[in-house]
């Protein structure tokens, strides 16, 4: 399968000349089959340049939502394909306790938010995740509810024996006794992200940043870097990255994660046009 990264920005897009090698859009990702299937993981802003790129003879895109928080549903109406009766598009994505997903996406989907109801849109479908692992093509798709404020699920894709793991907006080191990491079974995504071939994961925050934002669902690149050591991933791609970074502040904390874990996992850096092959 093939991975491409459309957006990589966490909370709010921010374009401007200090952000043009990571990018500014928020959180997209694109995961080809070699059988031509496509999976677009969230629809952040980054989804709409994605959508100019997409063969034309595609006839059917699933896209798997993490969670609706904004940065990760903005761009969902100005996905193009979503306009084209010629394309069946299926959307993935959690429920709430009292909301179906459809509900859920059409109060961002009506007015006043956006002009065109979900309703009026020629042919969506609706699913709800967590479920029991699911196929789209050849992939094997794994959800799971992971911790981050408001229903949230991370992603397992397999495909040839291939594994790649979605976790943009995770918090598996939440209250940690003394900083020491407990048993598996009690590591929020540890099953989905075990072993993974490729591990796309929050590393929003500073050490020095996260100390007023414990709770808020989101990792630094020490936690990230550890979780990844926990699971057994072979390589992490850091996501989410936060507004306030720059490209000069994204490559030392990267540099830095490499020098500190480089026995655990290898890395590679979470930008914009950042392709891999798995």
């Amino acid at each position: 399968m093939r991975v491409t990264l459309f957006g990589t920005r966490g909370s709010l897009a921010t374009p401007g000349a200090d952000t043009n090698r990571y990018g500014g859009n928020t959180s997209t990702v694109e995961v080809f089959a070699d059988d031509g299937t496509l999976l677009i993981l969230d629809a952040g802003t980054g989804i709409r340049r994605l959508a100019t790129q997409i063969p034309p003879a595609t006839s059917r895109i699933d896209i798997l939502l993490t969670h609706l928080h904004m940065d990760h549903i903005q761009g969902l109406g100005f996905f193009r394909p979503l306009y084209d009766p010629g394309v069946d598009i299926h959307i993935w994505g959690p429920a709430s306790s009292t909301l179906r997903l459809e509900a859920r996406l059409s109060r961002y989907l009506s007015p006043p938010l956006f002009p065109v109801h979900l309703r009026d849109l020629p042919k969506v479908v609706c699913h709800e995740v967590p479920r029991p692992q699911f196929d789209i093509g050849p992939f094997r798709i794994q959800a799971s509810l992971v911790c981050h404020p408001g229903p949230t699920v991370g992603y397992r894709l397999e495909a040839g024996g291939r594994s790649v793991v979605y976790l943009p907006d995770h918090e598996p080191a939440l209250a940690l006794p003394n900083g020491q990491w407990p048993a598996p079974d009690w590591i929020s995504g540890f099953d989905l992200a075990f072993k993974a071939d490729l591990l796309i994961h929050d590393a929003q925050y500073t050490d020095e940043e996260y100390v007023s934002c414990v709770g808020w669902g989101h990792s630094t690149y020490r936690h990230a870097f550890e979780f990844a050591a926990q699971v057994g991933a072979k390589r992490i791609v850091p996501f989410h990255h936060d507004p306030s970074h720059d490209d000069d502040m994204l490559d030392r904390l990267l540099e830095e994660s490499i020098r500190r874990f480089k026995s655990s996992c290898s890395a590679a850096a979470g930008r914009e046009g950042a392709v891999f092959g798995i």
